[in-house]
């Protein structure tokens, strides 16, 4: 039996909290029948590879409906995929959950995002944008800061 609670879903989302599209037709903006998805906390380590790099991110969502993360883009890498990590295993999945009224929560060690086949190797003070594609709320363009390869977001070096 196989669990798909990954709270990290990669969702880095931008603070688009109104890019819900569809759902049912009397929703109001009241938050009660639709995700309203914001992004936080996104940083991208500088990558110790010339061919991959990570990403990570918290995914907000304050509405009533659940969403997933289904993929990402960007113009730095040929592709950017999205894993889950349960227990010290990592696997690539094809989305991740952004619960009601909850978080998808990207992190070192935890579910996050694997830029791979990277056109130019980002450094540290410069910034990478990417779109994060949902299942029922638009697509949100992110800029993600890079960070020093140790960065620790708790202690912010």
């Amino acid at each position: 039996m196989r669990r798909r609670l990954a709270p990290a879903a990669l969702v880095i989302a931008g603070a688009l909290a109104l890019a819900g599209c569809g759902g049912s037709d009397s929703d109001s903006g009241s938050g009660s029948g639709k995700a309203e998805l914001s992004v936080g906390s996104a940083y991208m380590p500088q990558p110790v590879s010339d061919e991959m790099a990570a990403g990570f991110f918290t995914v907000t969502n304050k509405g009533g409906a659940a969403d997933e993360l289904t993929s990402v883009t960007s113009d730095v890498a040929g592709q950017v995929t999205v894993h889950e990590t349960v227990g010290s295993a990592m696997q690539e999945v094809k989305s991740l959950k952004v619960p009601a009224h909850g978080e998808l929560v990207l992190k070192s060690g935890g579910d996050h995002l694997m830029f791979e086949q990277l056109k130019r190797k980002p450094k540290e003070g410069q910034t990478v944008s990417v779109e994060l594609h949902f299942t029922h709320s638009g697509p949100v363009k992110v800029e993600m800061p890079v960070k020093s390869a140790t960065y620790n977001p708790k202690t912010g070096h």
